[in-house]
């Protein structure tokens, strides 16, 4: 190349970015070749645009104080079923299929701990068919997960869940590229990447990743990484679909 040419910054046939990207949307940094900001997923510059990136980061303050107040309703509300059951000696709250367990001590979780126990409650909400109560937790569970930062693998495969739940492929996506970067057969990667592409009505790219799952469970199962045992119904669910002959 002579010293006049000047290095292209995007790719001419995709538009993905060929070196370091600052996201128009949030401000952070995208990888060179990511197609999404991996943060708020919206498109690298250069890739074509669908509906402007939402900007959540206005929203974590009032995204925080609902969750602290719902643990807050959670936690008086058993204080008052404490009560009615017999006063202030009254035993802890019984929970269906837990056993016998205290109130709930909003001031010993963690930030990480607050955003599973939502992750956990939208998802749960999700597969009963509780639209309202999904409606109402899930943008506290993406900001409680937008909050903490860094993310690990297994907290990126959550955002990506929750986002595929709420519909949107793009966060979905995001996650699931980010994953794959760093990791390119890790399974959660994987199955993101085959949901959000089921998601947005690629059919042919979610048998794609569902085929390259199937090809590299054995090996990756060997790793035992922690993530593989947390969601290990996920990754049983996912191989079920891949073994299934194309309808």
């Amino acid at each position: 190349m002579s010293a006049t040419q000047a290095t292209p910054a995007f790719c001419p046939n995709c538009g993905v970015a060929l070196g370091a990207a600052k996201c128009a949307a949030c401000g952070n940094q995208i990888p060179a070749g990511a197609r999404f900001c991996h943060h708020c997923g919206a498109n690298a510059p250069g890739v074509s645009k669908g509906p402007d990136a939402r900007r959540r980061g206005d929203a974590l303050p009032w995204v925080m104080a609902a969750i602290a107040m719902v643990f807050a309703i959670g936690l008086a509300a058993s204080q008052r079923f404490r009560a009615t059951e017999g006063g202030e000696g009254a035993a802890p709250v019984t929970m269906a299929g837990r056993g016998v367990v205290p109130a709930p001590d909003i001031s010993s979780l963690t930030p990480a701990q607050r955003a599973e126990r939502l992750y956990d409650r939208v998802m749960g909400a999700a597969e009963r068919g509780r639209d309202d109560s999904v409606r109402f937790f899930l943008p506290m569970a993406v900001g409680a997960y937008e909050a903490l930062g860094e993310l690990s693998v297994d907290q990126r495969y959550d955002l990506g869940r929750l986002a595929e739940v709420g519909g949107d492929s793009r966060i979905a996506s995001a996650q699931a590229d980010t994953i794959l970067r760093q990791h390119p057969q890790h399974l959660l990667g994987l199955i993101l990447a085959a949901n959000a592409a089921r998601l947005r009505g690629d059919s042919a790219a979610a048998r794609g990743f569902l085929k390259r799952l199937s090809q590299n469970e054995q090996r990756e199962r060997q790793r035992q990484l922690p993530e593989y045992l947390v969601h290990q119904n996920d990754i049983d669910i996912a191989l079920g679909r891949a073994t299934q002959p194309r309808g």
